[in-house]
């Protein structure tokens, strides 16, 4: 009996470092759609996609109006109007009405690869961002999704987005 109670305090004394070293470990949590969401470079590449898809959008949207007209016009006109003419001017509509959508489907589509393409930039800006503090601050392990709670003290969500901000005005 007694060599075991020597056998478990020799255990527990071989035990001690790691429960100190376990006490020392950094961890830290980031809250990726926060940054996503406030950072300069995500603001910047809304923007430029906006501006991208401007002209665009105002084409389509002069379109919709011009058969809107054109609607307009037959259900105003088209009982006086002759057979042959309101055929004519229905199947105009029926036709540009599908190369409107057509249009519009293109436009969601392409809009969409741009801001995939756009946040997949801005999901390796915060990563850099997020090692660069990692390394710096002598982190252990920095966690990054599937966090279902955090404490506020071990969240460097604020000093990512300063980081990402400090980076956006350097013009990097």
């Amino acid at each position: 009996m007694n060599t075991l109670k020597k056998v478990i305090c020799v255990a527990m004394l071989a035990m001690l470092p790691s429960f100190a070293a376990a006490q020392e470990l950094r961890i830290g949590v980031v809250n990726p759609n926060r940054l996503l969401e406030e950072a300069p470079q995500s603001k910047l590449a809304l923007k430029r996609l906006e501006q991208e898809f401007a002209t665009r959008d105002g084409k389509l949207m002069k379109e919709q109006k011009s058969i809107k007209g054109l609607e307009d016009k037959l259900v105003r006109d088209g009982a006086v109007m002759a057979e042959g003419e309101r055929r004519k001017l229905e199947r105009d509509i029926v036709g540009r009405k599908r190369e409107l959508r057509r249009g519009y489907d293109e436009l969601r589509e392409d809009r969409t690869f741009r801001s995939n393409e756009e946040r997949g930039k801005l999901l390796r800006f915060v990563n850099e961002a997020i090692t660069k503090i990692g390394k710096e601050e002598k982190f252990d392990l920095i966690l990054y999704e599937g966090i279902a709670y955090a404490d506020p003290k071990v969240d460097l969500t604020k000093k990512i987005l300063k980081r990402l901000q400090a980076e956006a005005k350097a013009g990097k």
